[in-house]
Parts: structure tokens; C-alpha cells; sequence
């Protein structure tokens, strides 16, 4: 019988001598798939076909996400967004509210650097931006700015987008 502590021997000397990908070995041993994939649930409209793109784009970028299909209007006032920075999806992941089109990677960012906020906006619907750049827009790209929306409503530029 081999135990535990002879097991990991086995396969660190599995991976020493390229018998096993370093990587399956290291997967084994991090955490579930869960606590790497940040959980993002999103308020939409169920008709809306530009907030299922954005919401396709957030999971192919390691997001896991939770939809409620009842419309976002009650959501953006219960968590706090301003309506003037309205779009047609709102989202909350960990403490930030999500308004818009955001890049996941922009959100990636706003998770690692944790800005004191209330979270980011991309107003109306800009084309280019994801969920909004189909091909029905022709590869049509406008530039568009990612807001940081602090707790008062104020805002300031989080990155352009072009």
C-alpha cells in the first residue's frame, strides 16, 4: 500500500523525470475551479442579445456567472449606480457593481488593483465594445471609456477602449 506522503514523492519524481506534466501535477493540488473563476452575477432582460454576448465574453475570460433574467433597472438603483451611467445589463462581483459593456479584462484589473469605488461603467451601448461587436456591426470599433464610478456618483476614466 503507498501512502499519502510516498504518493507525492512519486509523482514530484513523475515530474522530474517528464513522466507527468508539471501543470496536472500542480492542478491536482490548487484550489476547485470555483475559487479561481471570479463569480459575477448579471441582471438583464431576457430578450436582449447583446447582454448574452457580453455575458458568452465574461466566460470565455474566466468569469463564472450567475444570471437573473428579470431586467437590470432595480438592480442598478439597489446596488447604487447611477441611472445617467445606465446600460442595458448590470452585474456585481465581489463588492463593485458592473454597469454596461465592460472589457473582463478591465474588470480583472479592477479586482487585482481594488480601487476604493462603487465600480465601473461603460454607458449606453458602444459597438466594438463586447457584446456589441458581432458581426452585424461589420467590424465596426467606436472608442469608448471604462469608467470608475466612486460611491457619490462621480466618475473618472478607467481606461479607453478603442
Amino acid at each position: 500500500m503507498t501512502t499519502p506522503s510516498k504518493n507525492r514523492r512519486l509523482s514530484l519524481s513523475a515530474i522530474a523525470l517528464g513522466l507527468v506534466a508539471p501543470h496536472t501535477w500542480a492542478q491536482t493540488r490548487s484550489p476547485t475551479l470555483s475559487q479561481e473563476r471570479p463569480l459575477i452575477e448579471v441582471w438583464k432582460d431576457p430578450q436582449c442579445g447583446c447582454c448574452q454576448d457580453w455575458i458568452t465574453h465574461l466566460e470565455s475570460q474566466n468569469f463564472k456567472v450567475k444570471t437573473y433574467e428579470t431586467g437590470n433597472t432595480n438592480a442598478r438603483k439597489r446596488l447604487g449606480m447611477p441611472a445617467k451611467l445606465g446600460s442595458c445589463h448590470t452585474g456585481k462581483v465581489q463588492a463593485y457593481v458592473i454597469e454596461g459593456h465592460v472589457p473582463a479584462a478591465q474588470i480583472h484589473r479592477l479586482l487585482k488593483e481594488r480601487p476604493v469605488a462603487l465600480g465601473l461603467a461603460v454607458p449606453g451601448m458602444p459597438v466594438g465594445s463586447p457584446g456589441m461587436d458581432g458581426p452585424a456591426y461589420g467590424g465596426r470599433r467606436d472608442t469608448y471609456s471604462v469608467l470608475l464610478v466612486q460611491k457619490d456618483g462621480s466618475t473618472t476614466i478607467f481606461s479607453t477602449e478603442t
